[in-house]
């Protein structure tokens, strides 16, 4: 899939999500074969008051396929925004116009934007002229049931030079409530030239292949599923592309990339911060991890939410992914 000047090996992108979709994840999801990973957004008005983790979210930290997702009501705020995620390595812009949470629509940002369709299309205008880069908006079905207009905000994004849109089968007043509507996902795809990106609730290749042909989007975006299966991303588009399924990774790949997502958050936040932050995770990786049927798997992860130290967790999760090995190979039987 082309987007702008950018070429995507395949129709399958991890979702931006704040608190979860840190540089290791992103990494993971990539080496497993995601086509783009988007970052977790990044606050204007948190980055230009020189916030630390608004900061650390625009370093590309290594990563080929470097997507920023950037959040401001204001024009200059979001063309500064943009122009110093492209200096920090990004290659592709996406700008918030689907958050639902207070925090953002409070500040008239997110899907608040969905209620100002003028407005939205100047940020788009002031991002793509600030930068060289594609700029791609993600957006909801609207602010609520009497006001979805994603295809009226959607076409007034393209004329501003968009070069994607995504759409998340939701409005605004939903939040994460119900089932996503991806056939509503459809009326934007045949409002616009530009790819649309089907989201919103597809956890599996089967629901990615029923999410297209309801919604007609030329790709999918995956955000909660992932979350302890960072894998689940390219196995999504393996399927698409081949349509048939691939072997799920085994113990010790599934171990190797929860090691390597705590060593990274580690890295980054340091000990004490980076275990606190890593915890999402940890519990998310013992829900896919082996099960014995004894109920060791649930004792093992409590034991890993609550570890005060990284060795501790990493014996952990040696032995939560030793479930199903023999007793003599077992790290800690």
């Amino acid at each position: 899939m082309r987007i702008g000047s950018l070429h995507l090996s395949g129709r399958t992108l991890l979702a931006p999500m704040a608190g979860v979709t840190d540089p290791a994840m992103r990494r993971i999801a990539l080496r497993f074969g995601a086509s783009a990973a988007v970052g977790e957004m990044v606050g204007a008005s948190a980055l230009a008051r020189g916030d630390l983790e608004a900061r650390q979210r625009l370093d590309s930290a290594g990563l080929d396929a470097h997507v920023v997702q950037i959040a401001a009501r204001d024009s200059a705020a979001i063309a500064e925004t943009a122009r110093r995620a492209e200096a920090a390595g990004a290659k592709l812009i996406d700008i918030n116009m689907g958050c639902p949470c207070k925090r953002v629509t409070g500040g008239l940002a997110g899907s608040a934007l969905m209620r100002d369709p003028p407005l939205a299309a100047a940020l788009v205008s002031a991002a793509v002229g600030a930068v060289s880069v594609p700029v791609s908006v993600k957006m909801r079905l609207g602010w609520d049931d009497a006001s979805r207009n994603a295809p009226e905000v959607a076409r007034l994004v393209e004329s501003e030079g968009a070069a994607m849109v995504t759409v998340h089968g939701r409005t605004r007043a939903q939040f994460y409530e119900g089932r996503a509507d991806w056939r509503a996902i459809a009326e934007v795809k045949r409002s616009l030239r530009i790819p649309v990106v089907a989201n919103g609730d597809c956890a599996s290749p089967e629901d990615a292949a029923l999410m297209l042909e309801r919604s007609g989007a030329d790709a999918v975006m995956i955000g909660r599923a992932a979350l302890g299966r960072p894998w689940l991303v390219g196995e999504v588009a393996h399927f698409l592309a081949t349509g048939r399924r691939r072997p799920e990774p085994g113990r010790a790949a599934r171990l190797e990339a929860a090691l390597e997502h705590l060593d990274g958050l580690l890295t980054l936040m340091g000990e004490a911060a980076g275990l606190r932050h890593a915890r999402k995770h940890l519990a998310a990786y013992a829900d896919h991890a082996p099960d014995d049927g004894a109920g060791e798997r649930q004792t093992l992860r409590r034991a890993l939410v609550g570890a005060t130290n990284a060795e501790e967790a990493k014996r952990l999760l040696a032995r939560l992914f030793a479930l199903d090995a023999p007793c003599e190979t077992a790290p800690a039987c």
